[in-house]
């Protein structure tokens, strides 16, 4: 397959007439929708909207690529935008940006599709084949570049040596997404290493699977590792190796310094387990970092079972708050199957798979069974959500510490490390640690911190109200905003649906506030920011903070304070109401399940939009 069958005539756009970030999504999002190419244009660009968050996808060399696989796709397709002029697209160079490629994968998406998607970040990376792009008159000249380039391309998996003794330097690139910054990595790395007379290999971490692997002969030989990847893979294999651990961002823009680092094996020596030794001062991330790493590896994998745990429960107080209970005169088997479900199951598997996965993260697949069990006895022991958090991180970095205590032993015992040593102390070390000097003392804050919170003054409790919703609007989706999710989640767990009510509604809040104020003050915005603004409707009425992100991207100084005031004020009125909400997510899907009153909770997030709306259409200036 061609690059030229997924991008045709029909979605190509010579000339943007967008002017902001926003607007060129909106604009190559309807070009694909026109095209027919979309089952759901709303839910494509809120996919799109949601790799944004995670980091730019505008590259930098003038060139972005906001790309997305999901369901909303219904033909695999490739489009095109050119703005002469540039944009600012928040690129990682800083600089503007001239050619605009958004990528729509289906999540059925097969192998010679992602592959053949993948290509294009290739051919970006040369300058004269950019250069083609910016002159061609017409679509016809854009499909005939990549017709020609791809005739005479031929891939190659490794750089030809320019001496048989230059040093052999290997890599390893991936992204959340897997479809264009694993690959713009992996080529910007490889042309360099050919321009240095390297001998070179990259493997990559895509979509379509692992390609071209790295051999454990390789590593053996190699004098070190770039693994530049914002996803986990696999580590344990460059033991003993000089490993440079970056974003993926980096293999793109600094190529030349990454390959100078591994050359001079300026580097730690990788210990194993997601352990560096510091064989190197030169560090590659943040202790922050690393911790916001690994605990959102935990949340995002406990996530699912909140949320559909959650609701269940919450479907389940239809039939009656004590429907479940069968001495209850409105006991109901079908709302006691509910809660069995959601509260006996899900929400059992909630604590112990969050402290598995942040254990996992931290010392890879060896630290999962010492983090379920500390899970668990968290879970079964009272320390509930907090213990599980401190029990993925001492089992995660409790299994570290093993395996350099046994690094010393025979070779031959390696194959027993991880199916007997590594899972027997881990457990024992973190479920003792767990029974005998977590669980208590953390039990004992845990129910001080519900008793406080349920004997809180009304004054005391609005309070509470005004931090959690104003944290959810502070970084839409970042770590403030998770901060303060997590924490209503922790308070469902604990029993108390208070704090979580005022967490979704100032997480409701800002796309909301954004739409009203782009409805009813539309000479603050631009065309392309009102259209923009109608799908925020949508993304607010479901608990989608990120649908703003792209207004605050452009005009932070107005956006953020606006949208702070607003989600702060909803967050207050939800603690003068009275409300409760025991469903961790869903939106105005889930105000059914409300406990206290529906109508006021929902009054509650309409006056905290209009606040917003209203803040925005004092604080922006009318567009000329």
């Amino acid at each position: 397959m061609k690059i030229t069958d997924l991008l045709k005539k029909d979605t190509v756009i010579m000339d943007l007439s967008a002017t902001d970030k926003a607007s060129v999504i909106d604009e190559l999002v309807a070009k694909l929708d026109q095209a027919g190419r979309l089952n759901d244009r709303a839910a494509y660009k809120e996919a799109i909207l949601a790799r944004e968050a995670q980091s730019t996808t505008g590259v930098g060399e003038g060139i972005a690529i906001p790309h997305a696989k999901t369901a909303a796709v219904k033909t695999p397709a490739v489009a095109f935008g050119r703005a002469k002029n540039g944009i600012d697209y928040e690129s990682l160079d800083g600089q503007p940006s001239t050619l605009f490629f958004m990528i729509a994968a289906p999540d059925g998406a097969n192998e010679a599709h992602l592959e053949t998607l993948s290509s294009l970040s290739g051919f970006l990376m040369d300058p004269g084949f950019r250069d083609e792009l910016m002159n061609a008159k017409n679509e016809d000249e854009i499909i005939q570049a990549f017709d020609l380039r791809e005739n005479v391309e031929e891939k190659e998996e490794t750089a030809a040596p320019a001496e048989a003794d230059a040093p052999l330097v290997l890599a390893v690139t991936a992204c959340p997404t897997g479809i264009a910054h694993t690959y713009m990595a992996a080529d910007s790395l490889k042309a360099k290493a050919k321009e240095k007379g390297l001998n070179f290999k990259v493997e990559t971490n895509g979509s379509s699977g692992v390609k071209n692997a790295l051999t454990a002969d390789e590593i053996a030989k190699a004098s070190a590792i770039i693994v530049a990847a914002d996803k986990q893979v696999e580590m344990e294999r460059f033991k003993g190796k000089h490993v440079i651990q970056v974003p993926v961002a980096q293999g793109i823009r600094n190529p030349d310094g990454l390959l100078d680092r591994a050359v001079k094996q300026d580097a730690p020596v990788f210990q194993g387990g997601g352990g560096a030794a510091a064989s190197s001062s030169k560090s590659d991330s943040s202790a922050g970092n690393a911790f916001y790493k690994h605990l959102m590896s935990g949340v995002s994998a406990m996530l699912p079972l909140v949320v559909g745990g959650g609701i269940l429960i919450a479907i389940s107080f239809f039939f009656g708050i004590n429907a479940v209970n069968p001495d209850d005169p409105t006991y109901n088997p079908f709302a006691k199957a509910l809660m069995d479900i959601g509260g006996g199951s899900a929400f059992a598997l909630m604590i112990p798979i969050l402290a598995g996965f942040i254990a996992m993260s931290i010392a890879d697949r060896p630290g999962l069974a010492p983090g379920l069990v500390g899970g668990m006895l968290a879970a079964n022991g009272g320390s509930g959500f907090l213990g599980g958090l401190i029990a993925g991180f001492l089992a995660g970095y409790a299994v570290v510490l093993l395996k350099k205590i046994f690094a010393g032993l025979p070779q031959a015992l390696d194959g027993i490390k991880p199916v007997l040593l590594y899972p027997l102390f881990g457990i024992f070390i973190t479920g003792m640690a767990m029974v005998y000097v977590i669980n208590g003392p953390v039990s004992a804050l845990n129910q001080w911190l519900v008793d406080a919170l349920g004997g809180m003054g009304t004054s005391n409790l609005v309070l509470l109200g005004v931090i959690l919703g104003g944290m959810m609007a502070v970084d839409m989706g970042g770590p403030i905003n998770k901060a303060a999710f997590t924490f209503g989640i922790a308070m469902i767990d604990a029993g108390n649906f208070a704090p979580h009510a005022a967490v979704m509604a100032g997480g409701m809040v800002p796309p909301l506030g954004i739409a009203l104020a782009t409805t009813f003050f539309k000479n603050r915005f631009t065309v392309q920011e009102r259209d923009a603004g109608k799908t925020n409707y949508i993304m607010g009425l479901s608990f989608i903070t990120e649908g703003a992100i792209p207004f605050a991207a452009k005009d932070p100084a107005r956006v953020i304070p606006a949208a702070v005031a607003g989600s702060a004020v909803a967050g207050a009125l939800t603690m003068i109401f009275g409300v409760k909400l025991p469903a961790p997510h869903g939106g105005i899907f889930v105000f059914p399940v409300v406990q206290g009153n529906p109508l006021l909770y929902l009054v509650a997030v309409l006056v905290g939009a209009a606040v917003t709306a209203l803040l925005l259409a004092v604080l922006k200036k009318p567009v000329k």
